[in-house]
């Protein structure tokens, strides 16, 4: 069984864990809070005893009431989950063929358990799901399990081990689609729905909020996971959840389920999800091409980049990538792009770190030209460079 991908380990997991009380309580408490205010708190509450009957009839009625506020704010909860519970797929994938279940030569017969959502691209269906889910899976060892009850098998698997996305062509009457939402427009404390099948119970909804983003360099163990910019949630996320769907409040998909930080296997309140616009650049590369096309600068970063070189080159945080070393040739080096300069700017948008970078350019179309701010001997300095697509 999947243990929703991957867990964060070593410093990550320790710096990551701990997270204190989950949005879902607080909105609760709050709620509580603001209906009981709104009557007052009965004397035969007040102290402990037995209650006469019309005391008990007295508090049931203000219960009722206070309960009817709470669960007019909770409508909406239950409306994106009617909603998304037919999209939302339980995948079983026969991965026997993966080298590392071979024994003496034989493979043993593993499924691996995951989550997915249907969506339409063109007019036709598609399964969004993890790649981990699936690796090692042909088409035809992969059993899609609908909310309805029918098995589907798909016909076309497509995978991106980069970003852990994978994706797969699926057909049948009466396929219900996810609507797909912008994934950027998700800011820090916003609501959102985890949806999936944790161990396997189906169609499982947790609540929660977005506790962070740009989450990079996460250590993911062997997964392979080169371009990472995870969306971080402490909606309860468990073992089966990976590749199911990250919701927001209008019901619309904004990440893909992928890994936690746990030292202990389960949920520990931080949960990273793969955001939706990034898992459909490349969902629509595969279904287009058969392949992620990705660019490449040439340019070599300072992984450990911090305050104290930041402060050394004049700049008043650590911000940006700086570049150690130039690859000959290259789209960087015909920029005249130099070693220690420091990357403030990527085509208007300011870069948070080496990773980020890493992700911006691969994102861009080969060929195309776009301004690059460095900042060289304490000034900012404008470059034109013109990406090229990384060797395959």
């Amino acid at each position: 069984m999947s243990h929703c991908g991957f867990s964060v380990r070593g410093k990550d997991a320790r710096r990551l864990l701990g997270t204190g009380l989950t949005a879902a309580v607080l909105v609760f408490l709050w709620g509580i809070g603001t209906a009981l205010a709104q009557s007052a708190l009965p004397a035969a509450v007040e102290h402990s005893g037995r209650l006469t009957a019309e005391k008990r009839a007295e508090l049931y009625q203000q219960l009722r009431s206070q309960a009817e506020f709470l669960e007019k704010q909770a409508v909406v909860l239950k409306t994106v989950s009617k909603l998304l519970g037919p999209s939302v797929v339980h995948i079983e994938a026969d991965v026997s063929r993966r080298p590392a279940l071979r024994v003496g030569g034989q493979n043993r017969h593993v499924e691996e358990n995951g989550s997915g959502v249907i969506i339409d691209l063109g007019g036709k269906s598609y399964v969004l799901t993890n790649r981990h889910v699936l690796s090692g899976a042909s088409p035809s060892g992969i059993k899609v399990n609908l909310a309805d009850g029918r098995r589907i098998y798909p016909r076309t698997l497509w995978e991106d081990p980069d970003t852990d996305v994978a994706v797969l062509a699926v057909s049948a009457p009466d396929l219900v689609p996810a609507a797909v939402g912008n994934s950027d427009g998700m800011e820090i404390g916003d609501f959102v729905l985890a949806v999936g099948c944790p161990f396997g119970l189906a169609h499982s909804v947790t609540f929660g909020i977005v506790s962070a983003k740009g989450r990079r360099n996460l250590e993911l163990g062997d997964s392979g996971i080169r371009l990472q910019d995870f969306l971080q949630t402490d909606a309860a996320i468990n073992p089966g959840n990976s590749g199911g769907p990250l919701v927001n409040l209008r019901g619309e998909v904004i990440g893909i389920n992928t890994c936690i930080a746990s030292n202990s296997g389960g949920n520990e309140g931080v949960a990273f999800a793969i955001p939706s616009n990034m898992f459909m650049h490349v969902v629509r590369h595969l279904v287009e091409k058969g392949r992620v096309p990705r660019s490449f600068m040439g340019v070599t970063l300072d992984a450990d980049f911090g305050p104290a070189m930041a402060a050394e080159l004049g700049l008043p945080r650590a911000v940006g990538a700086r570049v150690v070393q130039i690859t000959e040739g290259s789209p960087a080096a015909a920029a005249k792009i130099q070693e220690g300069d420091v990357i403030l700017l990527y085509n208007k948008v300011p870069v948070e770190n080496d990773g980020h970078l890493m992700n911006l350019v691969s994102m861009t179309p080969a060929g195309k030209t776009v301004p690059v701010v460095v900042f060289r001997d304490r000034q900012s300095v404008t470059v034109q460079v013109t990406v090229a697509e990384r060797p395959r």
